[in-house]
């Protein structure tokens, strides 16, 4: 083991005992921090996945996914806003109304970004890599001290089940296989008879449909929006891509929710002034000691 791996897992067992200490002195602070930390790190882990999903097969940063992000969650608030649908309100209706919103935004998103990948990605494709309102459900409970409501249960199985679909499509679908092959050599693959555009497009239009349904869910769950939403988000959510193994799906996925456990720590036992100096500490301490992340970079096979 290498001496930047060391300091690696210094750095985590620092944290882990620091963190347990807490747990330990108030359980229930800790256990309704966690509640919060998982449901933002399951919004973060939807974005850091069309991240690292690019990065995988084109070696680029799709630095406008955060973008998207916050587009989807303006055009997901307005027709929701076209139904009329209130906090409170819900009903069979509503949630039919919900149903049938989050695949229209998701695919509205996908084809915007596969035009992105068109006009913008695909001229670069060879360069060198230096030129490129809610209708929720207002119940909430209380277990051993512990507040959370539908909109926590809602916001982690949601993120849970499309992580779980795009889990599946990747190993088990024809296309996924061409998208493997071709982020582990782009010209084998292209020899073997796979359209590399066709992949690439397809890389794109999914990334966006999961960072669609993030900006949905991020609506629903803080219900506000604001224009400046994806840049910050989008920062983050590369983080946790970097901090995971940019390029490695279920690194993006578990990043995306240590990173928002993080956040959240940090908010209520170090400061919320201090968040964002954490959680970009995490990157600089990533790409310092342990650069290919912690499950490990995809890097093609030669």
């Amino acid at each position: 083991m290498s001496l930047p791996d060391y300091g690696f897992y210094i750095l985590c067992g620092t944290a882990v005992v620091l963190l347990v200490s807490e747990a330990v002195r108030d359980p229930g602070n800790f256990a309704q921090t966690a509640v919060f930390g998982l449901t933002q790190g399951a919004i973060f882990a939807l974005v850091a996945l069309g991240y690292t999903m690019v990065y995988g097969i084109i070696e680029l940063i799709n630095f406008a996914h955060g973008d998207v992000f916050t587009l989807s969650a303006y055009i997901g608030t307005s027709i929701l806003g076209l139904f009329a649908v209130t906090e409170g309100s819900f009903t069979a209706l509503n949630l039919i109304t919900l149903l049938i919103i989050f695949p229209v935004v998701m695919l509205i998103m996908g084809g915007i970004n596969v035009g992105i990948e068109r006009v913008a990605y695909r001229p670069l494709r060879n360069a060198p890599r230096l030129a490129p309102l809610n209708i929720l459900p207002p119940w909430t409970t209380t277990v051993a001290g512990v507040f959370f409501g539908f909109k926590d249960i809602f916001v982690i199985v949601t993120s849970a089940v499309l992580v779980a679909l795009l889990a599946v499509f990747i190993n088990r679908t024809k296309l996924g296989k061409a998208m493997r092959a071709t982020a582990q050599d782009r010209d084998a693959a292209q020899l073997m008879g796979i359209d590399i555009n066709r992949t690439i497009s397809a890389t794109f239009f999914i990334g966006a449909v999961l960072a669609g349904a993030g900006g949905i869910i991020y609506g629903l769950y803080y219900n506000t929006v604001y224009y400046q939403l994806g840049f910050r988000t989008g920062l983050i959510a590369f983080t946790a891509a970097v901090f995971g193994g940019i390029g490695n799906i279920p690194g993006a996925a578990i990043g995306g929710l240590i990173i928002g456990l993080t956040a959240a720590f940090s908010d209520i036992y170090i400061g919320g002034k201090w968040t964002q100096v954490v959680i970009f500490g995490i990157l600089i301490g990533v790409l310092v000691f342990r650069p290919t992340g912690l499950l490990g970079m995809r890097v093609p096979e030669k």
